[in-house]
């Protein structure tokens, strides 16, 4: 009573706060228990096992698929001393309807009831042991217990088989669907290397590896994520070369994942990656096996997901982005030479505006007085500051790169090559920008598509408006603040706890053999430290000797 009383004496705003926050309370208990009661009833159905009664299981196996008219549910009967009910589901489109003829229903309804049944059920204790280790000429099967594990096996591509009087079912794997097949790669061409680029197939990306990497160490283990998609993963890594903290690390972001599906890598990338509000890419995706499988020699891991040609590579670095498979097919001075080309556009597509905008601006006594007349002279009739013509010009251009992206294929380049030349050249005569202007702009634009790894190229192209708001602001002052903000912001990315900078940061002096250098290949002795730290040693090479002259 003391309690109400003093509950009736405190002031009715506080009344209703009190009032109402115990509502939400009890709001939230409501909803807490009836999120643990749909887990219980979702535990408790997917853990529902079979129950040997032929006609009960199959009844709740038909009321699943009623209206799925791709699965197909084919009853029929074995024949032996007396015939025994069995039934075969599979879905049409994922499954090979010639193999599922030639080896489950011919086996079972032909070779069943040759004369020699009695002894062999003698050898095998049961019809159902027998029909599994005997009678089935498939390669790939297994034994599934419970109803969760026989409607994936069946949408995924394999043929299930129950017999009368047995609790369990047979799984044979009969996936036989259509797939793109092994193409030449789209997004990363080379004018020397393998054509070949990964599918939508994971067995055949795996496949891909394979035979680019033909040793027992190389282990592929694969998982399954997604509560609906039920999306295969497989992750790829070479044992004894591979870090094992970075494989277990991998398995345990993997493992956290609970999401309804996965459709593509970009959802496991966004998932397992170290920082998230960051435009540089902590890890690397390519569609070229010869890449992932030069990053596995390395000691990476490569998670492959099934329904997509982009393989993940973890640890990435940031070098990485400037490296393609090409520099090491060609000799070492051309791919040095390549590098350091790259990496010369990536100042440019980074700071190229932003410093045209703080010279012109704010630094007019650097410039050369001819060259210092000639820009007055075009930005004479322009009514617009230098910053506004580059977003202005910056933003046409990504419109025009963007339409030229999702444009049918026959006429995107055309759009995006004429939509560049008429606008920057109208815009000219019209007086909106200068002629100098647009020759920036389209030098930033082309430096831009030289990088290898598209994410990569994304992030400059972010990060440059950020240029040119410090550089109207505070001219060189500001893109100096600016790059040393982006380099200390590098500096502390870190890609399954290897630093995103290495072996910049920290310096390694034995690893810039294969950085903005690349040395020729018996100089490529090691492994990366960082990255490796169990199989250091890659080859044992001695450099090249002329032979003697003839006398």
């Amino acid at each position: 009573m003391k309690g109400n009383g003093e509950f009736l004496n405190i002031h009715g705003d506080e009344r209703k706060l009190m009032m109402r926050t115990f509502r939400r309370l009890k709001k939230l208990n409501i909803q807490k228990q009836s999120n643990q009661s749909y887990q219980q009833e979702t535990q408790v159905d997917n853990g529902e096992q079979l129950t040997g009664f032929f006609d009960e299981d199959l009844q709740k196996i038909k009321e699943t698929f009623v209206k799925s008219t791709d699965v197909i549910v084919r009853e029929f009967k074995v024949r032996t001393e007396k015939s025994i009910k069995a039934v075969i589901i599979y879905t049409d489109g994922l499954a090979d309807t010639t193999a599922i003829q030639n080896f489950i229903l011919e086996s079972l309804m032909n070779d069943a009831s040759h004369p020699n049944l009695k002894n062999e059920l003698l050898h095998h204790h049961s019809l159902f042991d027998w029909v599994k280790n005997s009678l089935l000429t498939i390669g790939d099967i297994r034994e599934v217990n419970n109803f969760t594990d026989l409607y994936t096996s069946v949408l995924s591509g394999n043929t299930v088989i129950l017999l009368d009087g047995y609790s369990g079912a047979i799984s044979a794997s009969t996936g036989g669907w259509e797939d793109r097949g092994v193409s030449e790669t789209a997004s990363q061409t080379v004018v020397r290397g393998p054509r070949e680029s990964f599918s939508e197939n994971i067995r055949t990306n795996t496949a891909l590896i394979r035979r680019k990497i033909k040793d027992s160490n190389l282990l592929c283990e694969q998982k399954q994520i997604g509560r609906i998609t039920k999306t295969n993963i497989a992750v790829m890594y070479i044992k004894g070369i591979v870090t094992d903290s970075v494989v277990e690390e991998v398995h345990q972001r993997l493992d956290r994942i609970d999401i309804d599906g996965i459709l593509e890598s970009g959802y496991i990338e966004e998932l397992i990656q170290d920082d998230t509000f960051s435009p540089f890419p902590t890890i690397s995706n390519t569609e070229r096996p010869d890449v992932v499988a030069g990053n596995l020699l390395e000691g990476r891991v490569a998670i492959i997901v099934d329904g997509t040609p982009f393989v993940l590579l973890v640890p990435a670095l940031f070098i990485q982005s400037f490296q393609v498979a090409e520099d090491y097919y060609q000799r070492a001075d051309v791919a040095t030479l390549l590098r350091m080309l790259r990496i010369i556009c990536f100042l440019i597509a980074l700071v190229g505006p932003s410093f045209y905008i703080a010279v012109t601006t704010y630094h007019q006594e650097m410039l050369p007085t001819p060259l210092l007349i000639s820009l007055a002279a075009q930005r004479e009739g322009v009514p617009f500051p230098a910053f506004v013509e580059a977003v202005m010009m910056e933003i046409t251009f990504e419109i025009l790169r963007e339409a030229g992206i999702r444009m049918p294929r026959a006429v995107g380049q055309a759009v995006s090559i004429v939509g560049a030349l008429v606008l920057g050249q109208a815009a000219v005569e019209a007086g909106i920008v200068s002629a100098s202007m647009v020759i920036v702009v389209s030098i930033t634009a082309i430096a831009n598509f030289v990088f290898p790894a598209y994410n990569m190229a994304i992030a400059v192209r972010i990060l440059r408006f950020g240029m040119m708001m410090f550089a109207a602001t505070f001219g060189l002052y500001g893109i100096t603040i600016a790059l040393l903000a982006l380099l200390l912001h590098l500096n502390s990315l870190r890609s399954f706890g290897i630093p995103f900078m290495a072996p910049f940061g920290p310096f390694i002096l034995e690893d810039q053999k294969d950085t903005i250098f690349r040395f020729p290949q018996w100089a490529l002795f090691s492994r990366p430290r960082l990255i490796n730290q169990n199989n250091v040693k890659r080859e044992n090479n001695a450099p090249p000797t002329k032979p003697a002259p003839r006398k």
